[in-house]
This record gives structure tokens, C-alpha cells and sequence, in this order.
């Protein structure tokens, strides 16, 4: 730390009790100087010569009789004018960061300038800042820490403002010429703690970050004025500048890594939050999603404003690809009966969507707001599909929420359902995950979440477990079977069944067939299957499994076809599910039993599809 020692003679400053300040003198003291709740009783010479101030107010005490002078409104309190009161004695006076600041206010009030005497004090001290302590980078950082407890006196003599340009200038250095002295946080090296004595520390590369960590020592004020001079100066690239608020951020916002803050401490938290935001980097990329979005729930959990929560949605929705499941489950708010913030998630998605209608963003913008470059947005299919299978896992966490709407489950699943998607795994874990926990909605509540899978995209495992599954709606359970049988079709090396014939066939055909056993067959298409229909189901799906099995040659391929296409017509007419048809509701919409588990243990998207697999589907 750099320091100033200004006098020579000892000193001779003595306290009688808390509240009086003397000089040890043979000579009586001819002034009382009252400064707040402590009284200096000092001598006139020594002060009238430094000081046009005390000059002044002495010349009124004299006219009124009266030998006291208040001056309790100088900057730096009692401390900053005896400091002052010790160099109009000549008395020995050590200067540092931690009391310079104070001392010049003080000086500046008391008016001691040059005018007065050659060299007095404020040149003295302003010599001492631009020499010393402004190219000094700890320096500069108490300095200014100090500066703010004295506004607005600081700020008018603008020790503030050059202290703030000066860490500016050190942060945007070439780091080639910078000394690891600068930093604060050396304990971590093996050089500073004798570990690595071979090794000089001076040769050690410098990171451009180098400064990140001692700003964050800084009030939130201080340190925007610090980053806006930092911008101003365009060295440092915006990753840099978006690492520093990142490590501020997770400085100052405790709820940041984990939730620690608490219901009161909103008030204190929000302008950290509204400052970080409003000072993010323009450009894409140069800060990460995951970021952003704990900076969202911080946000939404002290209650910022809609600008700032607007901003941070735009930003992640830009790079949503960038996500994971976990960083999406936002909190709802204490006013609403839903566990997470399924709307927020709606309207980051749609700002994702719309990269492909906008014109694409200009990442070399300047401003805090994002730019338009006026050439088309596109999407890339990867990106595209990464989004897809986030938004899928989000639905199948959310739907654990017994109070979670099916319209918001339904709403956030169609606005990604036209991005195609190799395998429906994901989403019929959601969807089974949902029926799970909502046993109680209604037949056209099951048809219409229902809808959001396409059972062709199912993968084996899916289609076993979905075929057990007492769930779902008779009508999805035929679809998978039947779409099963395409399945095996195909991969026995057959000719590919009539998808369109078939659908058509268990759209219509098969409801037909029924109809002379009940007038309203299409209800009971919505029903869900009891366990013992499923059993039956199983126990068909099984045989043809078995079946392909056993048969290897190109003609047991051929009977395979024909054994299939039997026992699918055979099912769809048998004794079994003409009863289900005809139950006409006797059965509730839920059997009550649980007897499939959600997917959520496994990932069948990784497994492979193989007609020969001879695996137990057990139901637990």
C-alpha cells in the first residue's frame, strides 16, 4: 500500500474522556473547534494560517465573543479534521488509501489552498493521488470504496470519477504488462504459499480476467460506474466483461448457487440483479444460458421488474439449445397453487421460435439491447431437435405437479410439436408421467394429451410398456399394437403392411364391427383398458415376438406376415375387446391400478430396435 508522511514534529494530540481532543502545549489553547459530539480546543495561529474557512468563522466568533467554532458538517467527521488540525501543527501525518480520500474533502472544506500558503495540504494530497494512489490497483479500489461514504464531496472533486477511470485503464491493460502484484488473490498459487519456490511468479502467464475477482469487493454502484468506464474504453472483448458480471453475480446473489436468500432480503438483492442485466454484454453467446436462467430465477424470486425479466427471457431463448431440464424449472410464485413457471418457459420458447421469422441477431452490437441485421433467421435442425427433447424432459418433470393445468402441459407441447423428432420416447414419458399423477381427468382430457405422441415413433421398450399401460385410452394401446406389427413386418423382411389401410381399419373398421353390440363404440375407444384386457394384449404381442423368434428362413418370414396379420384381425374381433366395447362406461375411466411405471428409469431412445429381442417387460 502506498502511503504519505507529511510533518516532522511528534505528536502531541491528547484525549480527556471520549468527547474532548487537546494539544499538550505551554501555551493555553485560544479556540474551541466542535466537531459532532468531540470538542478540539486548539490554538488559532497554527489553523488560521492554513485555513481560509477557519478564518472566516473565527472572525464571526470574534465579533459575537465567543470563542467556539462548530464546523460539525466538514466531511470525514473528527478523524478527517484532526488530521487536517496535525498538519497546520506540522505534526508527523501517514496518508494511505484508507484515510486520503477523507483528509482531501476535509482540506477542501477548510479551504486549504494554495491561495492561502505555498504547497499547503490539497496540493499536497492531490500530488499524492495522481502519483501514487491512482496507479496503484488495490489502491484505487479502497480508495474508491472510501470516496463513497464521503458524497457528495468526493464526487464534486472528482476523486470519484479519476479513481474509477484509473481501474478502468489497469483492467484494459495488455496483460503482457501486467504484474501479478496488481491482484489481491495470489493464495491459491503455489508460488505465494512456498510450495513452488523454483518457480518465479512473475513468470506466470497473466488471464485476461485477472481483475474479475477484486472488483467484486465493490458496492453495486461503484461497481457499474467501474464496468460502464471499462466498456467505454472497447479493449476488453464482451466475454470478458460478461465472466466479470458472472463472478460478481455469484459474489453478491447467494440464491445464485444456492437458495439463501431470504423473503426480506428482496429489497436488497433486486438493484444487484437489475444491474447485472442491464449491463450484459450485447453479443450472443458471451454469456452462458444456464446463467441467464439462474439469473431469471433470481430474478422472478425478488420480484425485478418486467424489463429486466424481459430482457433475460429474450437473451435465453436465443441460445434455449444451451439448456438443460434442471436450469428450466423455475419457481412459481408464492401466489399461484403450481410448483413451476410453466409461462415463463412459453414465452422463452416462443422467443426461440421466432429466430426463424426475425431478422437474425447482430452479435456484434454495442448496446445493451440486442440488434437486428435484416437477414432471415434460420434455425438449424439441431438446434432445433436439442429444444424438442428439452421442452419434452421439462413436461415429464412438470407433470409431476398434481396441480399442474392440462392446458399448459398441452399448450407448451404443441408449440414444439412440428419439430420432428426421430423417436417419441421422451414425450410418452411425459405423457405417462402426467396421467400418473392426474388420475382423475375425463376420457376427452386422455384423447387430447394423448394426441401429442405418435405412436410410430414409439421404440420397442416404448411399445411394451405402452401396451401394458392401463393408462392410456383403448384406442392408443390398438395403434401401438398395430403399429408394432408394421414393425416386426418389416424387419422380418416382408413386404410393409398398409399404414394407411391399417389405420383406416382400426379408425373404423373395427368400430363397425361393433356396432351391433354398441351404439356408441367411439367412447369406449377412449376408455381405458382394465388389467386383464391388457393381459390379453400382452399375451398376443408376446406370442408374436416368440413367433419371430423361432423363424428364420425366408418362408418362416412369410408364415410370420401371415400369422401377424391373423392374429391382428383375430385380436381386434375377439370375445375380449368386443366386451371392452361394450362395457358402455361400467368400468370407470381409471381401473385404479398402477400397473405400469413411468420410463423415467430408463432411456429407450438408446435402445436399439431388433425383432429377435426375447426380453421379460415386467409390470411393477
Amino acid at each position: 500500500m502506498k502511503y504519505m508522511k507529511l510533518g516532522s514534529k511528534p505528536d502531541s494530540f491528547q484525549t480527556d474522556g471520549n468527547h474532548v481532543r487537546y494539544v499538550a502545549s505551554e501555551l493555553a489553547t485560544d479556540i474551541v473547534v466542535i466537531v459532532g459530539d468531540v470538542k478540539f480546543y486548539l490554538h488559532k495561529f497554527p489553523l488560521l494560517s492554513k485555513s481560509v474557512h477557519l478564518q472566516k468563522s473565527v472572525a464571526i466568533s470574534n465579533a459575537e465573543n465567543c470563542d467556539e467554532i462548530d464546523i460539525s458538517d466538514i466531511p470525514g467527521g473528527p478523524v478527517a479534521f484532526e488530521v487536517c488540525a496535525k498538519y497546520c501543527y506540522g505534526m508527523t501525518v501517514t496518508l494511505n488509501a484508507y484515510n486520503v480520500v477523507a483528509a482531501r474533502c476535509a482540506a477542501e472544506y477548510l479551504g486549504m489552498h494554495e491561495t492561502i500558503e505555498k504547497g499547503n495540504l490539497i496540493y499536497k494530497i492531490d500530488v499524492f493521488l495522481s502519483s501514487s494512489i491512482f496507479r496503484s490497483w488495490k489502491d484505487s479500489i479502497i480508495v474508491l470504496q472510501t470516496a463513497k461514504s464521503l458524497l457528495p464531496f468526493s464526487e464534486e472533486l472528482k476523486v470519484m470519477s479519476n479513481c474509477v477511470d484509473a481501474i478502468a485503464i489497469k483492467a484494459c491493460v495488455d496483460v503482457h504488462k501486467v504484474d501479478w502484484s496488481y491482484t489481491y488473490n495470489r493464495k491459491n498459487l503455489p508460488e505465494e504459499n512456498g510450495n513452488d519456490p523454483i518457480n518465479d511468479i512473475r513468470n506466470r502467464s497473466v488471464p485476461k480476467d485477472w481483475w474479475v475477482e477484486d472488483l467484486c469487493e465493490l458496492e453495486i454502484e461503484l461497481y457499474k460506474q467501474v464496468i460502464a468506464a471499462i466498456k467505454t474504453k472497447s479493449i476488453l472483448s464482451h466475454e470478458v466483461i460478461g465472466e466479470a458480471l458472472k463472478a460478481y453475480a455469484y459474489r453478491r446473489l447467494p440464491g445464485l448457487s444456492k437458495s439463501l436468500i431470504q423473503s426480506g432480503e428482496a429489497v436488497t438483492y433486486q438493484p444487484i440483479v437489475d444491474t447485472i442485466v442491464g449491463e450484459l454484454p450485447g453479443e450472443r453467446g458471451t454469456i452462458s444460458c444456464s446463467f441467464l436462467l439462474k439469473l431469471l430465477k433470481v430474478a422472478t424470486y425478488v420480484k425485478s421488474g418486467d424489463a429486466t425479466k424481459g430482457q433475460l427471457v429474450r437473451r435465453i431463448g436465443q441460445q434455449l439449445e444451451e439448456a438443460s431440464v434442471h436450469d428450466l424449472l423455475i419457481q412459481a410464485g408464492d401466489e399461484e397453487n403450481v410448483m413451476y413457471d410453466v409461462d415463463t418457459v412459453k414465452k422463452i420458447v416462443e422467443e426461440f421460435l421466432k429466430q426463424d421469422q426475425n431478422p437474425e441477431i447482430d452479435s456484434s452490437s454495442e448496446g445493451h439491447e440486442i440488434q437486428e441485421t435484416g437477414k432471415p433467421g434460420i434455425l438449424s435442425d439441431a438446434s432445433k431437435l436439442m429444444v424438442a427433447k428439452l421442452i419434452d424432459g421439462y413436461l415429464a418433470e412438470i407433470s409431476k405437479d398434481p396441480n399442474l393445468p392440462l392446458v399448459k402441459f398441452v399448450e407448451l407441447a404443441e408449440m414444439v410439436d412440428e419439430i420432428p423428432r426421430p423417436a417419441h420416447d421422451a414425450i410418452y414419458r411425459a405423457i405417462d408421467t402426467y396421467l400418473k399423477e392426474h388420475p382423475g381427468i375425463s376420457k376427452n382430457e386422455r384423447k387430447r394429451i394423448c394426441k401429442l405422441m405418435d405412436c410410430k415413433k414409439l421404440s420397442v421398450d416404448a411399445c411394451m410398456h405402452a401396451v401394458q399401460n392401463d393408462r392410456l385410452p383403448l384406442r392408443v394401446v390398438v395403434q401401438v399394437l398395430f403399429f408394432e406389427q408394421v414393425r416386426v413386418s418389416a424387419l422380418s423382411g416382408s413386404s410393409t403392411p398398409d399404414l394407411s389401410k391399417g389405420s383406416r381399419y382400426l379408425n373404423n373398421g373395427s368400430v363397425r364391427s361393433s356396432r351391433s353390440v354398441t351404439p356408441n363404440p367411439e367412447e369406449d375407444w377412449d376408455a381405458v383398458a382394465t388389467v386383464e384386457e391388457l393381459k390379453a394384449l400382452k399375451k398376443e404381442i408376446a406370442s408374436l415376438r416368440l413367433g419371430n423368434a423361432e423363424k428364420n428362413g425366408s418362408d418362416g418370414r412369410n408364415s410370420l406376415d401371415k400369422a401377424i396379420s391373423s392374429k391382428m384381425r383375430g385380436l381386434l374381433k375377439s370375445k375380449v375387446l368386443t366386451k371392452m366395447w361394450s362395457r358402455k362406461g361400467e368400468k370407470g375411466e381409471n381401473s385404479g391400478s398402477d400397473s405400469s411405471e413411468s420410463l423415467a428409469s430408463a432411456n429407450p431412445e438408446e435402445v436399439k430396435s431388433t425383432p429377435s429381442r426375447n426380453r421379460r417387460h415386467s409390470v411393477s
